[in-house]
């Protein structure tokens, strides 16, 4: 058994600290926040690998892990169906996967308020100084903290973000308020809007405490929208107040008059049961869409995972997935060096290839969103019609079991 320390208590390191508790090893999991996660994010899209990773954290409930879908469509502006095939899925909430993963991981092992400020190592260990001073020792530390990481900028500063030039409006729709025709024609599938240069794609999950039940589920979206950074985005991430939020806008805080703006654009370019989720939602809010690609995600006795390691666009629907194919790999590799730099040098070299290539495959399609003006956009990638888009975008590319 091996002390390890895991930096950010989100899914991925849940995911981790979970998995290696199980396989014998003394685990801390480190959460700058206090008080639960749970109510972050929006909805999930799962893979294979996320319900093999789910079942190696002991999680083996016969409850429904979303809802299950069959279809997916493509509506024109008028509403009508262009394009639809036959994809089956599951889809989740992020509240869901992280009430699941937080109940079967140890309260006393879970330390809160501890941002991580200073990272050292030594031959035989690695210590972590908090920001409130607490100090925590471990053989090997993995970081799951997020684009933002703390680790990361410790021991790769060198690493950016990389702004993509478009925003996702996102939110979730209670079924329950929606016309009998947006419930018939849309609800039940895994939706796609294509105006040009943008994309709004949906699908139903969860509702409130977690219920698949008919009639009390919602309906999650995600509008990817241009927002060039020439003030756009910076007017996009100001509240109402006038007060800039480069780090990231509250969803309370999103300024009115962008919501009642977006509202608009929802009615002159969407769908009418797409315009109608826009109406009926709440609290809408948004979020910077970013790349990160790190080239190396092992420092001796420190691994980096999740989006601490490697950002690919939504587009991909892989994110949860990555950080539990992640999860198990770490757990595979120390399970067959110890907790050692071998072991974490094992693990890059099978998932550093794997993160690289899913942020060229997102950056490939987000393209579709970007401008001939914005890096990177190139006219094949923005003329790809509908159906391309619909069979590309958050697909299973695990390889099927035998």
């Amino acid at each position: 058994m091996a002390r390890m320390l895991v930096a950010g208590g989100s899914l991925g390191g849940l995911l981790v600290a979970n998995m290696l508790l199980r396989d014998g090893h003394d685990v801390t999991l480190l959460e700058k926040a206090t008080g639960s996660l749970d109510g972050r994010g929006a909805g999930i899209v799962t893979h294979r690998p996320l319900v093999t990773a789910l079942s190696r954290c002991g999680i083996t409930s016969e409850a429904p892990l979303g809802v299950a879908i069959e279809r997916r469509v493509v509506l024109d502006r008028a509403g009508h169906t262009v394009a639809q095939a036959r994809i089956p899925q599951v889809l989740t909430s992020w509240s869901r996967l992280y009430a699941i993963l937080q109940a079967v991981f140890p309260a006393e092992r879970h330390v809160q308020g501890a941002a991580v400020s200073q990272v050292r190592q030594t031959g035989a260990g690695v210590s972590v100084q908090c920001e409130d001073g607490r100090r925590f020792e471990a053989e090997l530390l993995v970081a799951s903290d997020g684009i933002r990481s703390a680790v990361r900028h410790a021991l790769a500063p060198e690493v950016s973000i990389q702004y993509a030039g478009y925003v996702a409006w996102r939110g979730v729709c209670d079924e329950a308020v929606l016309s009998r025709h947006t419930l018939e024609t849309v609800f039940e599938t895994f939706g796609f809007g294509l105006p040009p240069d943008e994309q709004l794609i949906g699908y139903p999950v969860a509702g409130a405490g977690n219920s698949v039940a008919r009639g009390q589920r919602r309906y999650n979206f995600v509008w990817y929208r241009p927002a060039p950074d020439n003030g756009a985005l910076q007017a996009l991430m100001s509240d109402a107040d006038g007060r800039h939020h480069p780090l990231g806008l509250p969803p309370h805080r999103v300024d009115w008059r962008n919501v009642a703006a977006v509202r608009q654009a929802a009615r002159d370019k969407l769908a009418p049961q797409f315009a109608e989720m826009l109406e009926k939602t709440a609290q809408p809010f948004l979020q910077p869409i970013y790349d990160l690609c790190s080239e190396r995600i092992a420092f001796d006795r420190v691994a980096l995972m999740g989006d601490a390691a490697f950002v690919a666009r939504p587009h991909v629907g892989m994110g949860v997935t990555k950080a539990a194919e992640d999860a198990m790999a770490l757990s595979d590799c120390i399970a067959a060096h110890g907790a050692t730099p071998q072991a974490l040098r094992a693990f890059e070299q099978l998932r550093r290839p794997a993160g690289q290539a899913a942020v060229q495959r997102a950056r490939r399609l987000g393209a579709y969103m970007q401008s001939h003006a914005q890096p990177g956009a190139t006219t094949d990638s923005i003329d790809r019609d509908a159906r391309e888009v619909m069979m590309e975008t958050a697909i299973d590319l695990s390889p099927v079991p035998a």
